[in-house]
């Protein structure tokens, strides 16, 4: 894994709770499976044999995935990026021009991403459209399925 990986301290210590996760929950839980499945009898025709190998394989690959993310991570500090333009880690509110709705998104790094939670990727089409920006600005950002149009109403940092 090349370069550096930015996170906020809640995306570093969710990796952090995955990676301790699986080291110890999860690989406990395949290596009972495991026994259990040599138990059944001969391994080679034995299909939860198989399948407990193939999670302890997946197990084991995100593992050394997480490890080397936390390898390369750099925390943002809020208070080391300047607030007055659109920058990753920024609460941005937008207004939607084509239909007054506004919202809001916090802009994070891919391996933080979650639509539900309204943070996007300064990596996605609308990250990349609004990383610069300040507030009042206008901008035309193109999509997939089309064009959107947005007016900065408001940038934050969270605390």
């Amino acid at each position: 894994m090349a370069g550096e990986v930015y996170l906020t301290r809640a995306g570093y210590q969710k990796l952090m709770d995955d990676l301790e996760r699986l080291k110890t929950k999860e690989r406990t839980n395949i290596s009972k499976a495991i026994g259990e499945a040599r138990l059944l009898g001969d391994i080679s025709e034995n299909a939860e044999y198989d399948a407990a190998k193939d999670a302890q394989a997946h197990n084991e690959a995100r593992i050394a995935e997480l490890e080397a993310k936390l390898a390369h991570v750099r925390i943002i500090e809020s208070e080391n990026i300047p607030s007055d333009k659109v920058y990753i880690g920024a609460m941005v509110t937008l207004k939607d021009l084509d239909t007054d709705d506004e919202f809001t998104y916090t802009m994070v790094s891919g391996e933080e991403a979650n639509y539900e939670e309204n943070k996007i990727s300064i990596y996605s089409p609308i990250g990349k459209g609004l990383m610069g920006h300040a507030v009042g600005e206008k901008l035309e950002i193109n999509v997939p399925s089309g064009v959107l149009h947005y007016k900065i109403l408001k940038i934050a940092r969270p605390k």
